[in-house]
């Protein structure tokens, strides 16, 4: 089984940095695309960051200039760097990973970690 750890996640001041990670682990092939979602309460979880295999980047516009993802695919590890964090910023940042389980597969399944609280205090 695969499983996603994510660390980083604390209680920090607006205008501070926090740098996540997620590593993943267990029986897979290969990884392909990566991502950071978060949740609030009473929100739904949306789409922070994301990045394939390739490299291509995706950020949702509210972190565009603020948040960096990388990857480290000797290590399966994404991270997330957050510069300039806002109160609205805190939420529950989930990783996930699309993982081809075996070499005679070619399907991908996606998988979650279970998640860190970042909170921003004004």
């Amino acid at each position: 089984q695969v499983q996603l750890v994510e660390s980083g996640g604390a209680l920090v001041q607006a205008g501070g940095s926090l740098r996540l990670s997620c590593a993943a682990s267990g029986s897979l092939f290969s990884i392909n695309a990566m991502g950071w979602y978060r949740q609030a309460p009473g929100n739904q979880r949306e789409l922070v960051a994301a990045i394939t295999g390739g490299g291509s980047i995706n950020y949702a516009d509210s972190v565009k200039g603020r948040f960096t993802i990388s990857r480290d695919n000797a290590k399966n590890t994404v991270y997330l760097q957050m510069n300039s964090l806002k109160p609205e910023d805190t939420a529950v940042y989930y990783c996930n990973a699309d993982v081809r389980l075996t070499s005679s597969s070619g399907l991908y399944y996606r998988f979650w970690g279970q998640g860190t609280q970042v909170t921003v205090s004004s």
